[in-house]
């Protein structure tokens, strides 16, 4: 009897040293990434910070900015980067992009088109001039593979300012003349009865959620709706998703399908 509380004692260390071991093995990168190689495959130059994450980055100085009337300088907030760790599967790469309003519509598409998610879109200041919006982007894989996927996100930046370089002031096309809009017709497409005032035809979905262990549901703002305004002819839509993170994607990339702009996220 005496020796039972020694065995289990024993035991309990080497077990105890075990998991303390495959823990730490766990915590530690599977290996270090190659710096060089992602600064090629993103045609940037790489810095490597203490923990190994390799980063990538460029100012946006090609377009003047004022923020209530003052000259911002890049260094303040305008910086556009893109951070990689070594993970299981490759690599995890993160990162915010500095856009201007026409610059959004094409580096999303961008990410798309390399596999990457679009985890953000927003602003940062107030009475900034032109608009600037902050786009982050995130995704998985093998590191070069991901390096190129954000340098298509770049150069497709890059590409609207060498077209333009003063950022656009309105979209591309005719604009909707004030009219009306056959509501039958949206609600035979949409499979959801609409509301018409002032001749915007709004149709509104709700959703049930929790919050805080709360019941929330569609009077509390978990709605989904598009307002079509102008003519069967021209129209303009708007609109708000309610969505689940597992949703997010998916919707952002139908949107883009159906090339409708996301203008926040």
């Amino acid at each position: 009897m005496s020796q039972t509380p020694k065995r289990l004692a024993c035991l309990f260390l080497i077990c105890g040293v075990g998991v303390v071991a495959a823990l730490a093995s766990l915590a530690q990168p599977p290996h270090m990434l190659d710096a060089a190689k992602i600064g090629a495959a993103a045609g940037a130059k790489p810095t490597v910070a203490k923990d190994g994450v390799v980063r990538i980055a460029w100012s946006r100085t090609d377009v003047p900015v004022t923020i209530d009337g003052m000259a911002f300088k890049p260094a303040a907030g305008l910086g556009t980067w893109a951070a990689f760790t070594a993970a299981p599967h490759g690599a995890m790469v993160m990162g915010d992009t500095v856009l201007f309003q026409d610059e959004v519509t094409p580096a999303m598409d961008a990410a798309f088109a390399g596999g990457l998610e679009v985890t953000g879109l927003h602003n940062h200041f107030f009475f900034d001039e032109p608009k600037v919006y902050f786009m982050h982007i995130g995704g998985q894989g093998e590191p070069e593979q991901l390096a190129k996927a954000v340098k298509g996100v770049w150069d497709a930046v890059k590409r609207v300012r060498a077209d333009q370089t003063t950022p656009a002031s309105q979209f591309a096309g005719k604009t909707p003349a004030p009219g009306k809009i056959d509501a039958a017709a949206i609600e035979k497409i949409l499979g959801q009865k609409s509301e018409t005032n002032d001749d915007v035809v709004k149709v509104t979905i709700g959703r049930d959620g929790a919050m805080h262990n709360v019941k929330v549901g569609a009077s509390m703002g978990l709605t989904t709706w598009a307002a079509f305004t102008g003519t069967d002819d021209l129209a303009a839509v708007d609109g708000d998703f309610i969505m689940t993170a597992a949703e997010v994607q998916p919707v952002l990339k139908s949107l883009r399908k159906g090339n409708l702009h996301v203008v926040a996220s």
